[in-house]
């Protein structure tokens, strides 16, 4: 089984960055990684079912929203390049949100499990992806968002 795991810890508290990250809808806060999000069907952004596709190749489907627990899962059913649907199978991500105490910070951790023709592939095209999220993620609290 193939495995991506990148974190940060965000300057924010962990019910700042939990309201901006609980609506799968929006990803206002990355701008440059993420160009276009489109809603496929009616269903809010915080409701389990909701697709939505990401700069038009990457089609994801929230899959749980723990907002006692700070967990969110999403499963990718298709994508560009090793994500295309008959290369990849199982690839559920989750972003879990943890308190950093002593500084009022949040630590994030971004993850993915999947099985694949090429994990190593898959892999190597997404830990910069979820890199480039959490910096992203951060710089919007710096900056005022």
């Amino acid at each position: 089984m193939g495995h991506c795991y990148n974190t940060a810890v965000v300057p924010a508290s962990v019910d700042q960055v939990w309201a901006r990250l609980q609506n799968f809808h929006d990803l206002s806060w990355a701008p440059g990684v993420i160009d276009s999000v489109q809603a496929e069907s009616d269903m809010p952004g915080d409701h389990v079912g909701a697709k939505r596709v990401l700069n038009g190749e990457f089609h994801e489907t929230l899959t749980c929203l723990d907002k006692k627990d700070h967990v969110i899962t999403y499963r990718m059913d298709s994508g560009p390049g090793p994500l295309d649907a008959d290369a990849l199978h199982h690839y559920i991500g989750k972003i879990h949100l943890l308190p950093v105490t002593d500084e009022d910070s949040t630590f994030v951790e971004w993850s993915s499990d999947f099985e694949a023709a090429s994990e190593t592939e898959v892999t190597a095209f997404c830990d910069p992806i979820y890199q480039a999220l959490l910096i992203s993620l951060k710089d919007s609290f710096s900056e005022g968002y």
